[in-house]
């Protein structure tokens, strides 16, 4: 179970038979604009062919996520219009990291190590909930649209 970004509990198995793209986001990030501009290209494009992006905002670098999850929120909506599900602010690394995220890091990811090194990490999860790619921050998400397909099972 997970807080969403207003306090509301989901449960992830709601997205049982969904391919996921989990994703640790920030506000204040170098990265952000870009991000947040082609995950809403991908979802726009792949989100009724059974793509969810989730995001969860962390705090855990540069101190790069500051605000409330309501102000988070009215971040993501006014100024990027994302549709996507965004999570409650969670910790991603040390000994109060989220569960969901101590599962996607206990995978076989050699040069990755266990954690996660900054904002924007990103993990492809397949139709049956298990992580199959990790990504670094820097990973343009148009990037990955390949590995999406195939997890899709659309023609590539």
């Amino acid at each position: 179970m997970q807080k969403d970004a207003k306090g509301s509990d989901v449960d992830l198995r709601l997205y049982t038979g969904k391919v996921l793209l989990i994703v640790n986001v920030a506000s204040k990030c170098g990265m952000t604009n870009s991000n947040y501009i082609e995950l809403n290209q991908l979802y726009e494009k792949y989100r009724n062919q059974g793509l969810e992006i989730l995001a969860f905002p962390c705090n855990q670098f540069g101190e790069e996520e500051p605000g409330s999850n309501d102000q988070i929120l009215e971040f993501v909506c006014a100024r990027f219009n994302s549709d996507f599900p965004i999570f409650g602010k969670i910790e991603v690394n040390g000994d109060g990291a989220d569960p969901l995220y101590k599962f996607l890091k206990s995978g076989k990811w050699g040069i990755f190590g266990d954690d996660i090194q900054w904002n924007f990490a990103k993990f492809l999860v397949d139709k049956n909930g298990q992580a199959v790619d990790r990504y670094y921050p820097t990973t343009s998400p148009i990037t990955i649209e390949r590995d999406i397909r195939k997890l899709l099972g659309l023609c590539l």
